[in-house]
This record gives C-alpha cells, structure tokens and sequence, in this order.
C-alpha cells in the first residue's frame, strides 16, 4: 500500500515507466524492473530486500509455509523501502482475494490461469461492482481504517490484476486471456510449465526456452507486460533479452542457501553442494 495517495498501485507504475512498453530496447537489461520471491515468511528479511534495491518484492502464499496475519506483516515491511509488494494467492479464490486486498495488498498474482472465464474470474475478484465482485468492507488496512475517505469510490483505481501461465493449454490461450478487460499484466510459471512438458526442473531445456521466447515474443506483439522467474542473474538476463518486461531472480530462501553453501565451501575447502538453493 503506497504511503502516499492511496490510488496509487506502485507496481503498476514500473510497468509504465521510462525504456518499459515497445519502445524498449529488448538488449536494454537496466531498463526491466527486477524483483525476487519471499519465501521465509520473515519480515526482517522482506523490509531488507525492498531496501536492498529490488524493484518488487513476490509474497508467495501458494508455495511459502505462512498465512494471511503474516502477509499483512510482509506487506507492512515491504512497505518500509521501496520495492512494490505483489502477492501470489493459493488459487483464484474470491474470498482469498477479498481477504489480502483488505490487508493492503494492491496487486494480485493469480496462479495457474488455464481460460479466459479463469481470468475473468481472477479480475472479478480484485474490483468492486459493477466492475467485479469483491466483497465490501470499510474498516481495514486497504481503507486506511476508514480514514480514505474516497475508499468506495477509487479503491478499483488501485488495484491490480496478474495471471500466470503455467501449461501449454494456457499459453496456447495467451492473447485471448490477455484480452481479458482488468488483466494488467501476465507472469510465466517456468517451474510449472517445465511440469508440464515433461521436463520437470529443466529450465534450460531447449525446448522450453523456445516456448518462453514465444511466450514474450506474443505478448509484445499485442502490447500486453509479460513477467518470468529465473533462477539466476545469467538466466534472467536471457528472458529480459526475449523481451519480458518485469522479471524475478531466485528467492529469498533461495538466495540465503546459495550464498550459504559458497561461504561454506570457501572455507572448509569443499565443493559447493550442487543443488543449494534448488530452481529458485
């Protein structure tokens, strides 16, 4: 939630913002807003990242061991530095939905989006009628506890709708449910579409790196923002030069025990473990 004029969805702006949209240069990796997971559930840790630089900051209720009272305490330390929170919700689930926007979360990542009625679904469920179908209330974090005056009237304004791709059922669909009216953006599961063609894991499989540049390559030609997660800096840097506009690098957790098996075999002398960290 900006600190500011409430109205304001900072995630939206990043993908609004100078070298973003068709005039960037593909090649151009500083002008792509850069973000990573939350995966520990520590706010000391997500208030460090938005501080650290990261554009935005994931916090992730579908795989992350932690529930909405600790969300509401991710987004508040988020909210300290810079970066602008997203949450990932379990499912698109109105009522999961309705609970995180009215815990202050302004932008949602709905996973899993397999057809156009699931993402107009996953678009109902961020705004207020006539646009969708979020339940109302007035006294919470979202309203500023009822200090937002212009709540009932603007809170659609600042709300914000992702839909992740993770099959090639979905991808298939790309410009169709990226037509979908509310759609803001759409975000590519690598991990889970990897899954799905049979090479779990391979993220540098071949063929699906050719999926993944198709993927971006679609969702310029119809002007719609595109994100990734990437397991490393070099990888990343890849999908930034397919084209995406907003992308993640690895993980909170993911970074900690990469860092950790480096130091560790800096100074016993030993191989790093080879899988410290995993994909993310």
């Amino acid at each position: 939630m900006t600190r500011q004029d409430p109205t304001r969805n900072a995630f939206c702006e990043l993908l609004s913002g100078p070298g973003m949209g068709d005039v960037r240069d593909v090649r151009d990796v500083r002008a792509v807003p850069v973000g990573t997971w939350l995966m520990s559930g520590a706010p000391a840790t997500a208030e460090a990242l938005s501080h650290a630089g990261f554009d935005w900051l994931l916090i992730d209720m579908e795989h992350a061991p932690f529930e909405f009272t600790d969300m509401q305490h991710l987004l508040r330390a988020v909210d300290c530095g810079r970066a602008a929170p997203v949450v990932r919700l379990a499912r698109t689930d109105a009522t999961l939905a309705k609970r995180a926007l009215d815990m202050g979360a302004q932008t949602l990542m709905f996973p899993f989006v397999q057809t156009v009625e699931e993402a107009r679904a996953a678009v109902a469920a961020t705004k207020f009628p006539p646009l969708g179908t979020r339940g109302f209330a007035a006294m919470h974090r979202a309203s500023r506890y009822g200090t937002w005056s212009e709540f009932s009237r603007r809170a659609n304004d600042a709300t914000a709708c992702i839909v992740q791709l993770e099959t090639p059922e979905a991808i298939a669909r790309l410009e169709d449910i990226a037509a979908v009216p509310g759609v803001d953006a759409l975000f590519v599961g690598p991990g889970d579409l990897s899954a799905a063609l049979g090479k779990i894991g391979a993220i540098n499989d071949p063929e699906l790196q050719a999926v993944l540049a198709d993927c971006a390559r679609r969702a310029r030609a119809i002007g719609k923002p595109i994100g990734i997660v990437g397991p490393t800096p070099a990888m990343v840097g890849d999908f930034i030069r397919m084209g995406y506009d907003f992308v993640a690098v690895a993980s909170d957790m993911g970074m900690l025990m990469r860092q950790a098996a480096a130091f560790l075999s800096e100074l016993t002398g030993g191989a790093a473990q080879a899988n410290a960290g995993g994909p993310y």
